[in-house]
């Protein structure tokens, strides 16, 4: 159904008023970043994860991730430690896998398959160094049309590649607003 019915505040004799989808879309939803990476990683990505995750938390409520170890766990401290909210959406059904620093976690029992879940739940992906399991989510990124930033990882076409946390930040910050 392309539009939601609203009633006045009795519930009945008040003429509905018709909301697009468009508007409850744009206005109702919050914004979603999600972040990807290896589930492990250098001490020098887990920095950057860290960081990145902080200033995130500047621009966007709620970060989405696979919620695991490695550049997961980091990007989900730094986020919240600037006061965000996250979600860790796991490929088991045990909620406890998930890092000490998920919110909300969603267990999927579903395997790698959980990549698309990630990256399907997010507005824009941030995509730091990983390996296979990162270059699947990049790619059904491309596919979905879900803008991906490249931050040092993989360098294929459709990314936006760039160097820097601050870069990163500010690209999610003009695909967002």
């Amino acid at each position: 159904m392309d539009s939601a019915l609203a009633s006045g505040a009795s519930g009945t004799g008040s003429t509905p008023v018709r909301r697009t989808k468009y508007l409850s879309n744009k206005m109702l939803r919050k914004k979603v970043v999600g972040v990807i990476g290896g589930h492990t990683c250098s001490s020098k990505v887990e920095q950057i994860a860290q960081n990145l995750g902080k200033k995130l938390a500047k621009v966007v409520n709620i970060l989405v991730s696979g919620g695991l170890s490695g550049t997961m766990k980091a990007v989900c401290s730094g986020f919240k430690v600037g006061g965000g909210t996250t979600i860790g959406i796991i490929p088991s059904y045990n909620k406890e896998d998930a890092n000490l620093f998920v919110d909300m976690v969603i267990p999927t029992g579903m395997g790698l398959a959980r990549n698309l879940l990630v990256v399907k739940s997010a507005d824009v992906v941030v995509a730091l160094p990983g390996a296979a399991g990162t270059l699947s989510e990049i790619a059904y990124c491309l596919q979905f049309g879900i803008p991906v930033i490249s931050l040092n990882s993989w360098d294929i076409p459709g990314v936006i590649k760039v160097k820097t946390v601050e870069e990163a930040v500010r690209k999610v910050k003009k695909i967002l607003h």
